[in-house]
């Protein structure tokens, strides 16, 4: 008779990366409006704001989301992740950090990779709405920000579409910031502290929908249970 053969499976937990993906949003487009506010000039020394805050903070907090199993982090924090990694190498590239380009590269091309990821943030603003009210904010302004900063690049009525950028991009900065401190709050606590706002219930989910992750059950009273699910 065959030995019986006992399988142990081991899972590894991990915090919940949220506040920390979100901070990093929030972080770099606060540095980065400062410099098309005109308060700051240049953006040398934007890139390591964009790499570190924008880009890897994102990513990593992205990563997280794919192995918790917290499908809309995962893909929204990944796509903005990747989103700075790019500009921080345009800004590199422009400033010639990697060597001369001359009449090699056209900085244009920037303008429509903001007006794909436009139409992306539109499908990403649908599911934010039935996440939290803060969060459905931050994609309505990330939706004014992309087209507009396109446009201005393109120079399409510049000086109007440049401050809408501004503004817009302002914007996110601060409704990220207090997204992602309530966030860390609510979960180290264990309950709300800072609301972000319930669902709009626009759409219904089926019963496949997800439920996870700290943005989509934030106001929720069994919030631990949740973010450590």
């Amino acid at each position: 008779m065959p030995a019986q053969q006992n399988f142990t499976e081991t899972r590894i937990a991990m915090s919940d990366p949220t506040a920390l993906g979100v901070f990093g949003l929030s972080m770099v487009t606060f540095v980065a409006a400062s410099q098309k506010m005109g308060w700051t000039v240049g953006v040398a020394y934007l890139v390591p704001w964009a790499l570190f805050l924008g880009s890897f903070a994102q990513i990593w907090a992205s990563s997280v989301d794919f192995r918790k199993n917290n499908y809309f982090g995962a893909i929204v924090l990944g796509a903005y992740g990747l989103f700075w990694s790019a500009v921080a190498m345009h800004w590199a590239i422009g400033l010639g950090w990697f060597g001369a380009v001359g009449d090699k590269a056209d900085p244009r091309q920037l303008a429509f990779a903001c007006f794909g990821y436009t139409i992306f943030s539109l499908f990403i603003m649908v599911a934010a709405f039935e996440a939290n009210k803060v969060f459905a904010a931050i994609l309505v302004m990330i939706n004014i920000l992309l087209p507009s900063l396109g446009l201005s690049i393109l120079g399409i009525y510049p000086g109007f579409f440049s401050m809408l950028a501004a503004y817009s991009e302002f914007a996110i900065s601060l409704l990220g910031l207090y997204c992602a401190g309530a966030v860390f709050l609510n979960t180290y606590f264990g309950r709300v502290l800072l609301p972000l706002g319930k669902p709009f219930g626009f759409i219904m989910k089926g019963p496949a929908g997800q439920i996870r992750g700290s943005l989509q059950a934030v106001d929720a009273p069994v919030l631990i249970k949740v973010a450590q699910a």
